[in-house]
């Protein structure tokens, strides 16, 4: 890395922004919500046809219910091309439902550009496509680089995970394009490890007013278990339980027969989940009379702050000083698909997508201002590794 690659990707960039904020719009407004696999598919179409004419070679993965994963892989560039390559990390489901474009279109105002998905992460999509762009223009001295795509991340990656992870072991590093942290756009080197679980109450029904004693309250069975599990909950070491959905009952005159509650759980370490799986095991009726039952458990696990996640970063906050830029590292307790390459022993560095704010929610946009700065500091981390 020079200080001369990075400064002349970032004044290409800068050429070109007009030309990634025109596909950007493109792809916002071609809706894809994870559920509606014709609609995401037609989004996989449109980004195989773009990979293609830069010279990748596109695999689609078929699904049944989920949209179909997209991989394209790009052989290296100039004398020293050779070697695993980099795998660039995303996904392009959605949140937002088929419709969402008619009350929240695309749309550019004070800097920032607005619409379903641009934040997360459609923005980041863009920034690949325009790194490659970039090397291939300079004929750059790079690894092969793959990229993958998966459509089910927004709900659990659960048919996306396999293929995250076998791609993964065959490559050097990760970057992930999901957006920065933050308001000062900081790259993410952990995340949490993320699970839920849902305990279910049996008891006896009765009449409320007739037969009080003989019923078996499955709801005040569920209260006392909820006020053991939140104490599962440990700030200090990253771990916390959430009740967030409380569930039971028929009828106010009724003593419920059933009751339930879905938690979610995070985790920073992943030799915290056996731990807390031991928790919830040990779990017992407090009246001998009610039956409970336990299912779920971690389901992606943390992306912890490796050795080589840190090697990234450092090669990262390089690159960006040359280009006067203060590039800063946090956590986060959300999860995405890096953290199953993490959890592979993969370095992995996420964060690298765009700088914004609204993710899921109304006001989701990017800082156009910084998509240059960003998808330079990139392709030469692309270049570096």
């Amino acid at each position: 890395m020079t200080t001369q690659s990075a400064v002349a990707y970032l004044a290409f960039c800068q050429q070109h922004e007009n030309e990634m904020l025109a596909l950007l719009r493109k792809m916002v407004e071609m809706e894809s919500p994870s559920d509606n696999k014709a609609a995401v598919d037609r989004m996989g179409a449109f980004l195989a046809e773009v990979f293609e004419s830069l010279g990748g070679q596109v695999t689609f993965y078929p699904q049944e219910a989920a949209g179909n994963h997209l991989k394209a892989e790009f052989a290296g560039g100039g004398s020293g091309g050779v070697g695993k390559p980099v795998l660039l990390l995303g996904h392009f489901d959605t949140v937002w439902p088929m419709g969402t474009l008619a009350k929240m279109p695309f749309r550019i105002k004070d800097g920032r550009a607005f619409g379903p998905g641009v934040y997360d992460m459609k923005a980041g999509i863009a920034m690949m496509i325009f790194a490659l762009r970039a090397l291939k223009e300079a004929g750059a001295t790079h690894r092969p680089v793959t990229i993958l795509l998966d459509t089910d991340e927004e709900v659990g990656s659960t048919t996306g995970r396999p293929i995250v992870e076998a791609t993964a072991k065959d490559c050097e590093a990760v970057l992930v394009l999901e957006p920065s942290q933050g308001p000062e756009g900081h790259l993410k080197t952990s995340r949490k490890g993320v699970g839920d679980m849902t305990i279910r109450v049996r008891g006896r029904a009765s009449h409320s007013g007739v037969d009080f004693e003989k019923g078996r309250s499955a709801i005040v069975e569920l209260a006392r278990q909820l006020l053991e599990i939140v104490k599962f909950t440990d700030l200090a070491r990253g771990i916390t339980v959430n009740p967030g959905v409380v569930q039971g009952g028929t009828r106010s005159n009724v003593v419920a027969a059933e009751a339930w509650a879905e938690i979610d759980l995070r985790i920073a370490r992943a030799s915290d989940a056996a731990e807390l799986k031991k928790k919830f095991a040990a779990l017992k009726p407090f009246d001998p009379d009610c039956a409970i039952e336990l299912s779920g458990g971690i389901n992606r696990p943390p992306m912890e702050r490796t050795e080589g996640t840190v090697r990234l970063f450092g090669m990262a906050r390089e690159i960006a000083a040359t280009m006067g830029w203060r590039l800063e590292e946090s956590s986060t307790g959300g999860g995405s698909d890096g953290n199953f390459t993490s959890a592979l022993g993969i370095p992995t560095l996420d964060g690298l997508g765009a700088l914004g704010e609204g993710a899921h929610a109304a006001n989701e946009s990017i800082v156009i201002g910084e998509l240059p700065q960003r998808t330079a500091l990139l392709t030469t981390l692309i270049q570096s590794v």
